[in-house]
């Protein structure tokens, strides 16, 4: 039991740490999200935009999903900070990526496009995924 106790005192600290880095990065990265994103979510949400909720809701998964890797594979908290910074210009790109592909993406959120947002949410998550794969390495 001795070594057990040990052991959380030793790691509890470091966990703590780590946690909070990787939630500050996700908050970082959803801030960033919202303020380059050419519609404004919480309004939207606030109007009752189901679009919009999706969008955000799968932004945030999307952008959970890498800085989850880095956190669960890495050993060393500067290891993170930075993977974690470098997870979240790739998730951002993907936005970046499913506006070309998708024209009209704001007006078609602005207007509820449900279909549009499922879209833009899928290829968050799928760019998330290889993302997170690519970081756990």
């Amino acid at each position: 039991m001795d070594v057990i106790l040990e052991t959380l005192r030793a790691g509890l600290p470091v966990l703590v740490l780590q946690f909070a880095i990787t939630l500050a990065l996700l908050g970082l990265g959803i801030a960033i999200y919202m303020a380059i994103t050419p519609f404004h979510e919480v309004r939207l949400i606030r109007e009752g935009n189901v679009a919009a909720g999706l969008v955000l809701g799968g932004t945030l998964v999307a952008l959970a999903m890498p800085l989850a890797a880095t956190l669960a594979t890495s050993l060393v908290t500067l290891d993170i900070l930075i993977w974690g910074l470098v997870a979240l210009v790739v998730q951002l790109l993907a936005f970046f990526l499913a506006s070309a592909l998708l024209r009209g993406l704001r007006h078609m959120i602005e207007e509820g496009n449900v279909a549009a947002a499922c879209a833009l949410v899928g290829l968050q998550l799928a760019v998330a995924l290889l993302n997170a794969g690519a970081m756990a390495g």
